[in-house]
């Protein structure tokens, strides 16, 4: 058996308005039992509240996707506040320290974005592979995340713009699929969640990448124009460009299949006829692919419709999107998103490269080549389709900085469960994580 070993770093927390945590501490020491499961208890468990028992009840193969066990917490009554924490104010003193009612939202959703991947079938020996297992009316509980308040209206497919060469006919089927489901739609209809919501919310929830031909779209990370994009903001900007794998999922179709932008269009036009006249919310969500294409239906909803509510956007482990231009369109639109990135997750750097400018520091510096030099080198490397901009506000964190991650892998690293685990046990910069969270590490035998 593989051995384990257990690193904690103590931290000492700053005062701050939030009431006290301990940081980093644990009360026993990790013991093995006869599931090789590495157990660290740090109080007595208690019984998981609705949402919580979606990652305690996970039957997805946890050999690389560890489970969770997060510290239960009443929900908040948001009520006049839940613009502010839908970002309204780009999420201004609520991220570090990072508020604890926000800190509940953010792993709420998560869950939904759970939801998605636990009802997408993976196996490609399957007759249903690439599609949902489950009803839109049973999907959330059968998922494991029964009584949120809402109810699923809509289902999402993306199709894959590559197009195959012929030999592809003698591969199995799957390798070939070109449309798959990737998420849903959903509306809070329960009358106490609403009101402890403050509106009526829309969730709209993406899984990661799971099919061969979204893999490959995933790996082309050239830069492409938006199509029927107005004038620029900045006549000396370029045009607004975004990943064109990503776009190709938004946007592509078959003769079987609308594209993934037109379904999420539809069906946010019905549910503004519905309930437009009424405080609501559309939150997006995703996770890694998923967080890719929640931006780029963010930016839709923004440019297609007129007096949409708030959009938000929150992003677990997210690739780049688009170029600084596509930034400053979103900006102005008014989306707010929140990207909430690992910093030893390799694929929140990637695609392409950022080039950081200050134009006010190389305007005011007295160094004339060092401005000089800046601006030939951003304007030569705009014209390789490589250059992405990261967008919005971030809440960033690290796998190192818990003392239940044992060891530091790619994929432990970009996995949705490890961000809620994050999410859950950060406090702030100066206190990484709080010694009330809980982990549960599932290890396979060597």
């Amino acid at each position: 058996m593989r051995p384990f070993s257990l690193s904690v770093k103590p931290c000492t927390p700053t005062p701050t308005p939030q009431p006290p945590f301990r940081c980093c501490t644990t009360t026993q020491p990790p013991r093995l039992n006869n599931h090789n499961l590495l157990s660290i208890q740090t109080q007595p468990s208690q019984t998981p509240k609705m949402w919580e028992k979606l990652l305690l009840d996970s039957n997805v193969d946890n050999s690389v996707r560890p489970s969770l066990r997060l510290t239960p917490s009443s929900p908040a009554r948001l009520n006049k506040r839940w613009m502010e924490y839908q970002g309204v104010r780009n999420w201004e003193g609520l991220l570090d320290p990072l508020d604890d009612n926000l800190r509940e939202e953010i792993i709420r959703y998560g869950y939904f974005v759970e939801s998605a991947y636990k009802s997408f079938d993976f196996d490609p020996s399957s007759s249903s592979y690439g599609k949902c297992q489950y009803s839109k009316s049973s999907l959330l509980c059968q998922s494991g995340f029964s009584a949120t308040g809402y109810r699923v209206t809509k289902n999402l497919r993306a199709t894959s713009g590559i197009q195959l060469p012929r030999w592809i006919e003698k591969a199995p089927s799957w390798v070939a699929t070109q449309s798959s489901w990737i998420g849903y739609v959903a509306v809070c209809q329960d009358k106490e969640e609403i009101a402890r919501l403050g509106r009526r919310d829309v969730v709209i929830a993406f899984r990661g990448t799971a099919t061969c031909l979204e893999w490959l779209e995933n790996l082309r990370a050239t830069l492409t124009h938006l199509p029927n994009v107005g004038p620029t903001i900045d006549s000396n900007e370029t045009s607004p460009m975004v990943e064109s794998g990503f776009l190709s999922l938004y946007t592509s179709e078959s003769s079987t299949c609308p594209s993934l932008q037109y379904l999420v269009r539809e069906e946010i036009a019905r549910i503004l006829q519905m309930y437009g006249d009424e405080p609501l919310s559309f939150t997006i969500t995703g996770h890694s692919l998923g967080a890719a294409l929640a931006t780029l239906a963010a930016y839709d909803i923004k440019t297609t419709f007129t007096h949409v509510p708030l959009v938000t956007v929150i992003s677990f482990g997210g690739p780049r999107v688009g170029n600084q231009s596509f930034r400053l369109h979103l900006e102005k639109q008014g989306t707010k998103i929140l990207r909430i990135v690992n910093s030893d997750d390799l694929i929140t750097k990637v695609p392409g490269f950022i080039v950081e400018e200050d134009d006010h520091q190389i305007r005011n510096n007295t160094d004339f080549h060092i401005g000089t030099i800046s601006g030939w080198i951003k304007n030569r490397v705009e014209n390789t389709q490589w250059v992405y901009a990261d967008v919005g506000s971030e809440l960033r964190l690290s796998s190192r900085d818990s003392p239940y991650l044992n060891g530091i892998d790619f994929a432990t690293c970009h996995d949705l469960k490890t961000y809620l685990h994050l999410v859950d046990g950060f406090v702030s910069s100066t206190c990484p994580f709080r010694a009330t969270a809980k982990r549960v590490l599932r290890r396979t035998t060597a």
